[in-house]
């Protein structure tokens, strides 16, 4: 038998995500566009609050995009392997004891917590099955494959048609012994955390961007006006407000946190985790030189 490959429904989960993400990012440039003309007072604390908040969930759900772009079942004689961004679950077609739609349940399934369309995703305890680990995209078409484990909640585009071909894979035997594999995302976080070069990387550019912020706060209060922008030669020096200093860590660590995603993306493969380290340590020197920068602007005569 072939390897049958049933990827879920994706096209209505990509456009929910990418019109969230759209929006966040325009409200996030427009805050960090106030945040740099506001002064001291209620006006900056909004603008940088707003900008906080928005771009905050917009890393988070690019990578529910990205692993909702990926998603995929597939299944042949020896298993079926459900892999969704860096979750990666390949269950032996022996270890599964049934499959059937979630709609057969005297019980409903309580869902995962954000059940956007495109990423049902996260754990719920059933009273009748225990734990459900979701990764699925339509809860119209949840399927629920039972193992020794736990029960896994996915969403084929065609849940009959997987069901009919792991009758016929079980009915066929498989060819040769599989073995049962469960990758999670932290597990690539964690794996990194253990080299040396990594933390360093990673805790240098941490504490670079919460020196910078303390050190910003502290000066705004006591600077009324700083000169920021070009400066000419023979021209009247042009100075602005020193809230505006807040541009700088807020730009630092933005840039760290894209910084630190790609990293991770990179890290996954053995062969470009040169990648990663690359993209770390130009993360940290982003932040030394936004530092660098803010000092040569408080150094510079008014």
């Amino acid at each position: 038998m072939n390897v049958g490959h049933f990827p879920p429904p994706k096209r209505r989960g990509l456009i929910v995500h990418g019109a969230i993400i759209l929006v966040l990012t325009i409200i996030a440039v427009v805050a960090f566009i106030n945040l740099s003309r506001a002064d001291v007072g209620p006006a900056f604390l909004i603008s940088l609050l707003a900008l906080l908040l928005s771009f905050a969930p917009i890393p988070f759900l690019a990578y529910r995009a990205y692993s909702l772009w990926r998603a995929d079942y597939h299944m042949d004689r020896d298993s079926l392997a459900i892999n969704w961004g860096l979750r990666v679950e390949d269950i032996p077609l022996t270890d599964i004891e049934w499959m059937r739609p979630a709609e057969d349940l005297t019980n409903p399934l309580v869902l995962p917590s954000m059940p956007l369309p495109g990423g049902l995703l996260g754990v719920r305890r059933h009273p009748d099955l225990g734990v459900v680990e979701f990764l699925a995209s339509d809860v119209h078409k949840l399927l629920l494959i039972a193992t020794a484990k736990r029960v896994f909640a996915i969403s084929p585009e065609n849940p009959a048609a997987l069901t009919q071909t792991f009758a016929r894979a079980t009915e066929m035997g498989s060819l040769s012994p599989a073995e049962a594999k469960s990758v999670y995302p932290s597990f690539v976080v964690t794996q990194a955390w253990e080299s040396g070069l990594a933390r360093y990387l990673w805790l240098t550019a941490l504490f670079l961007n919460l020196g910078l912020f303390i050190w910003a706060s502290l000066i705004i209060p006591s600077t009324p006006r700083i000169a920021l922008g070009p400066q000419f030669v023979g021209s009247a020096l042009e100075t602005v407000p020193s809230s505006q200093l807040i541009i700088f860590p807020v730009a630092s660590l933005l840039l760290s946190v894209v910084g630190w995603i790609a990293g991770l993306y990179f890290y996954r493969w053995e062969r470009e985790r040169v990648l990663a380290f690359i993209v770390w340590g130009s993360s940290m020197l982003t932040s030394l030189l936004f530092l660098l920068a803010v000092l040569f602007i408080i150094t510079t005569p008014i």
